[in-house]
């Protein structure tokens, strides 16, 4: 945002650096100056970047209060006198139907007004600012929100019909706003309405009907408190970020709508007319509880001194110090003991919440350049997680073999909670959410994956595999579980020349589950009539892990519906670990062993088996004979062919080989083990091919 600092000078008068040192000093205390434009006799324009969270310094006033605090002189006041009022019939009624999300609204009738363009000091900063002047009513508006921050709305009042209401949308309800276009409105919309319809989107924009004309001869002016969170979701829905909703999804200040109506009324009566009654101001008191008339925080200087350590000025932050910066940043003091106070808190800063907030304004305003470069003391040692060697190894692991870590964001919208949440109905909702598309914590890292993978392919990258070891959530209102978990993803020749398969994440999983030391670990897949398998995955191309019978993993194709609904045109591999259950399970502790002296013995079996005979379970058969001199098996070859084996069946060549460490084996117990393991293959249905 530009800033003038001749407005800034008109707040504080007894600034006497230049321009550029009072740059520097705001940028050093947080409200950064990135650029400096030299205006000759107006002085210099100010290129500014103001952080989200300081709504109260995104206008002049905010940051000359903040340049008078450095300085520690005094800030001018606003002046909101008004011309004596002429007598009205009747005051405008307002009722506020909705006092959870409006919880102050002014209302001030100007009568016989001359709409003309703007002149004076309005057209002048309008033009070093580089702002559009329209009309003295609507540039009053936008000059009070440069001066001092508030949001106001001026009306003509001869096309209201009644007094104001401010109450939600109706359903179906039409509106043209001032930007030409017809919305319809939605119920969750907070409007500005008057008895027959609505006038605008409450601290979002006003309507067409309503707006300031050359003929408007009657002025209603509004200046209000409108709750964040539903201008916040009026913004996002009709895709209107203005300079108002801007400010008021940041929390505006409470006390400010009848200073701002007083001064845009002084503006425009500057052309001619009239103030009729006194201000219309309902207040809601639950909201000045919560706003401007928040507890008071105890705050003790003894604490300052131990959470900001040394300075580099021997005397250090005094009492008195601490005193006038708080006062200047617009606290109210009352002593509390000695050196210590009750601080009641300004309305314009809603980010002050805590002790250790009013600590650090203290060292904002003092000067993080002035305290010395120490560490600060600490009592104990670091203490490793429970966890922390079982995830150093999987993350090696993962590394190891090719993938990428990456690192999505913790939320998700409702559609993907719903579809990815490990158990059904218990994904957890954010209360104040950003945006519908970020409005649950995600119970899955899998979207985020997707999200990160498809950004890849639009990207024209080749191919990606990536991982990622973060928290996912799950519960309910009163409750929410945190779990760790681990998400792959892998598209195009991630691994090389060939196009990923499944066999990619197949061997990674068995990889990290080799990793762990369980008694049984096996991989299976689920019929797609079963309606077992996530709704994720493709039921042809997919299947689970199950390590000591606990279900830790679900990996595969990507299903085509949902690869379709988030437009993915290319195959996309995904799978999830449950690292909370993987995590139950000890580490594999490496043993060493001596290569033997003695011969090893081959033996091969071919082996006729029904196709129902999975590789996992033959393979648990054999290593479930426990004989130690068995060091090794395999799959040699694979055949379905109707010459070698009946339909419904395959043909399978298992090589076996057999050593001993201590001696020489002799022939008749080759023939014992060869026998067990032919027992083996036949109690699972196999058969030797003659």
């Amino acid at each position: 945002m530009k800033i003038l600092s001749s407005w800034l000078r008109e707040y504080v008068p007894g600034i006497t650096v230049s321009d550029q040192e009072l740059a520097d000093n705001l940028t050093l205390r947080g409200i950064a100056v990135e650029g400096v434009f030299d205006l000759g006799a107006h002085g210099s324009l100010f290129e500014m970047d103001i952080t989200t969270n300081r709504v109260d310094a995104m206008n002049h006033y905010g940051i000359a209060r903040e340049a008078a605090t450095i300085y520690g002189l005094a800030l001018k006041p606003l002046d909101a006198s008004l011309p004596a009022a002429k007598k009205a019939a009747r005051a405008l009624p307002v009722a506020i139907e909705e006092p959870k999300l409006c919880g102050r609204f002014t209302a001030r009738v100007l009568r016989d007004v001359k709409i003309a363009p703007s002149s004076g000091i309005v057209a002048e900063r309008f033009r070093l600012l580089e702002q559009k002047l329209i009309y003295n009513a609507v540039d009053a508006s936008n000059y009070v929100l440069l001066g001092m921050g508030q949001p106001t709305h001026a009306f003509d009042l001869d096309k209201l019909e009644g007094g104001i209401i401010v109450r939600r949308a109706r359903k179906g309800e039409k509106l043209r706003t001032l930007d030409g276009v017809e919305r319809t409105l939605d119920p969750d919309d907070l409007v500005v309405a008057d008895e027959r319809k609505a006038l605008g989107i409450a601290g979002v924009m006003g309507g067409w009907d309503t707006m300031i004309t050359l003929e408007t001869k009657n002025i209603l002016v509004e200046a209000a408190w409108f709750d964040p969170g539903v201008v916040r979701r009026s913004s996002k829905r009709h895709l209107l970020h203005t300079d108002a909703s801007h400010r008021f999804e940041r929390g505006a200040d409470f006390n400010a709508p009848p200073v701002a109506s007083a001064l845009v009324s002084r503006i425009i009566l500057e052309a001619g007319g009239q103030p009729e009654g006194e201000l219309v101001d309902v207040v809601i008191p639950e909201a000045v509880a919560r706003t401007a008339k928040r507890a008071s925080i105890r705050f003790s200087l003894r604490e300052v001194r131990r959470m900001l350590g040394e300075t580099e000025d021997a005397e250090g932050i005094t009492a008195a110090m601490a005193d006038g910066i708080l006062t200047g940043l617009g606290c109210g003091l009352e002593h509390a003991g000695p050196e210590s106070w009750s601080v009641m808190l300004p309305s314009w800063r809603l980010d002050l919440e805590r002790e250790i907030d009013l600590i650090e304004e203290i060292a904002r305003v003092y000067g993080y350049n002035r305290f010395q470069n120490t560490l600060p003391a600490f009592a104990g040692t670091v203490v490793e997680l429970p966890w922390a060697e079982k995830e150093a190894a999987v993350r090696r692991t993962m590394l190891a073999l090719g993938w990428n870590e990456a690192i999505a964001t913790s939320f998700c919208g409702a559609e993907d909670a719903a579809r990815f949440a490990r158990e059904p109905g218990s994904a957890v909702q954010i209360g104040n959410p950003l945006s519908e598309e970020a409005g649950m914590l995600r119970p899955s890292l899998l979207p985020g994956m997707l999200d990160m993978l498809a950004l890849n392919i639009s990207r024209n990258v080749e191919g990606a595999a990536l991982f990622e070891m973060g928290t996912v959530f799950s519960g309910g209102a009163d409750r929410v579980d945190e779990r760790p978990s681990l998400g792959m993803g892998a598209t195009g020749h991630a691994f090389g020349k060939q196009e990923t398969d499944f066999y990619e994440l197949k061997g990674t999983v068995e990889e990290l589950l080799h990793k762990f030391a369980a008694r049984s670990v096996y991989i299976d897949h689920f019929p797609a009539a079963s309606g077992l398998m996530p709704a994720w995955l493709h039921p042809g191309r997919s299947a689970r892990a199950v390590l000591d019978g606990a279900t830790v993993a679900w990996f595969g194709h990507l299903h085509p519906a949902e690869a379709e609904r988030r437009k993915l045109k290319q195959a996309i591999w995904i799978g999830e670990v449950w690292l909370d259950r993987l995590y139950k399970q000890e580490l594999r502790q490496p043993a060493i062993e001596d290569l033997s002296r003695f011969q090893p013995v081959r033996r091969d079996f071919s082996v006729i088996l029904p196709d129902s005979t999975a590789y996992a379970k033959l393979a648990g058969a054999i290593e479930g004979l426990a004989i130690p001199e068995l060091r090794s098996f395999e799959a040699k070859e694979v055949l379905r062919d109707g010459k070698l084996a009946p339909p419904g069946h395959y043909s399978l060549l298992l090589g076996v080989v057999f050593q001993s460490h201590e001696r020489t084996l002799r022939e008749e117990e080759v023939q014992g083990w060869s026998q067990q393991v032919i027992s083996a293959l036949e109690a699972l249905g196999g058969k030797l091919r003659s």
